[in-house]
């Protein structure tokens, strides 16, 4: 299937690796030209990557996205540099497991800067250029979470959720402007992040690593965990014309994994 992408630019944050790295990269593979940014200095290995793989225009930069003055100047850039902004993919990292008691309010106050205000910033950044232009799409990646809390994750269930109602609102708003809002809720998907939280989880349980990732990939009615590259292509197709009227929606992108009938 063509994804109606060529040409386009698509703005990828939180991208150095995991599923934004894997988001970028299949933007870039259906013709996107791509802005990607991360706190870390390993964007630009992950813009080479890209480059190599798919032979598109990569922008790299580094900002940290709780950081306003970061994502005024990743902005200016971007649109310095391709003028404009086709597709706004938000990602950002996830904040620390935890159980309520293990955690502390900084550490309420560090996720909120991180999941929720990064996507307030960004969209401030730049929804007022794709609202000049009439046209726009933004895919905001989050949790399954959200529906079906997850053990451990009580700050990412409860964070996330914010942003949730955050692109719902923005759908109304953007809609008659020609822009398209919805969010990506993954399951488990084999990532360094998932890795770590397998860690966390055997160190608490007194199991492996690998028995934790087995016995969730057991839970799953798909029996196992989503790849990077399968989420990339959902974004992707999320993101594109080919989901025109896919709009102020949440997608479970789990493996069936959340219970909830609705």
């Amino acid at each position: 299937m063509d994804l109606g992408l060529s040409g386009r630019v698509a703005i990828v944050t939180g991208a150095s690796k995991g599923l934004g790295r894997a988001a970028a990269m299949e933007l870039a593979r259906e013709g996107c030209r791509v802005a990607i940014c991360a706190r870390s200095e390993r964007i630009e290995a992950a813009a080479k990557e890209i480059r190599a793989s798919t032979g598109a225009e990569v922008l790299a930069q580094r900002a940290d996205l709780t950081r306003p003055s970061d994502v005024t100047q990743f902005a200016e850039a971007c649109l310095g540099r391709f003028g404009t902004a086709d597709i706004l993919v938000l990602n950002a990292g996830g904040p620390p497991p935890g159980l309520f008691l293990e955690l502390t309010p900084e550490d309420w106050e560090n996720a909120f800067q991180l999941v929720v205000m990064s996507a307030v910033r960004t969209c401030y950044a730049f929804v007022p250029s794709m609202v000049a232009r009439g046209s726009g799409s933004i895919v905001a990646t989050q949790s399954y979470s959200v529906k079906q809390p997850i053990e451990n994750l009580i700050l990412s269930g409860s964070i996330r959720a914010a942003v949730i109602g955050m692109m719902k609102s923005l759908a109304g708003e953007l809609g008659p402007k020609g822009i398209r809002v919805n969010s990506i809720n993954p399951g488990w998907t084999w990532t360094e992040r998932v890795q770590e939280l397998m860690q966390d989880r055997a160190a608490r349980s007194g199991a492996t690593a690998e028995a934790e990732a087995a016995r969730i990939a057991s839970e799953v009615p798909l029996g196992r965990m989503a790849t990077v590259e399968e989420y990339g292509r959902a974004v992707a197709w999320l993101a594109s014309p080919a989901a025109g009227y896919l709009h102020g929606h949440a997608l479970f992108y789990d493996g069936g994994i959340t219970k909830a009938t609705l």
